[in-house]
């Protein structure tokens, strides 16, 4: 689909150029990257760096939410989900952004802003746009009902950042040419890594000295 607004061409360039070089990446370089001739370009279409950081997020949760709400149901109608089929609901849209879509730099733009509001807070799950990942997180919650509450909760929080970082290493083999795009193989091992997290055993250990 061709980029016709300049609001998606600086939203494109910044996921970019903020994978590649972080969220501090100067907003006049975003701009020109967008070819704006105007600097102060980002500040007119989105008022801060924090609301460009925003947009981004939000303006690929469209398709996620999407593809996630597909899977979701197709679970459903099996009558029966576990942790792995929950993380496939998560996961899997995010791999195909390349294999379908052609985006090859949100999963490291999302890598760079891992502790920015705009993915951490939980108020954000009350939007709209994040029914899927409330439900999934939700559910896995239920389903790891037998550890500990205070782990539990300790490991849904380190999901997004494990995910993130996998998703970012995983794009970058791809861009490399070490994996393929669209390998399957490749996303099943990232969903097996994500439940190891999730579903370790408790080891009890020694008080250390």
């Amino acid at each position: 689909m061709a980029v016709t607004s300049a609001r998606e061409r600086i939203i494109l360039a910044a996921e970019q150029l903020i994978a590649e070089r972080g969220p501090a990446v100067p907003l006049r370089d975003i701009a020109a990257a967008a070819e704006q001739r105007n600097n102060s370009a980002v500040q007119y279409h989105f008022g801060s760096r924090d609301g460009l950081i925003e947009a981004v997020v939000e303006h690929r949760l469209v398709t996620l939410e999407i593809r996630r709400l597909e899977l979701l149901a197709e679970q459903a109608g099996t009558g029966e989900t576990n942790v792995h089929d929950l993380l496939e609901a998560l996961v899997i849209p995010m791999l195909e952004l390349g294999d379908r879509h052609g985006i090859h730099h949100y999963a490291r733009f999302l890598e760079q802003i891992h502790t920015h509001p705009a993915v951490t807070d939980a108020a954000n799950l009350a939007s709209a746009q994040r029914t899927s990942v409330r439900v999934i997180m939700q559910q896995l919650d239920r389903e790891l009902a037998d550890l500990p509450k205070r782990l539990r909760l300790r490991r849904l929080r380190a999901l997004p950042t494990v995910l993130f970082a996998l998703l970012a290493d995983h794009e970058r083999a791809v861009e490399a040419g070490k994996v393929a795009v669209g390998d399957v193989a490749a996303w099943g091992e990232i969903v097996d890594m994500l439940a190891g997290v999730l579903t370790a055993p408790v080891v009890e250990r020694a008080p250390i000295r």
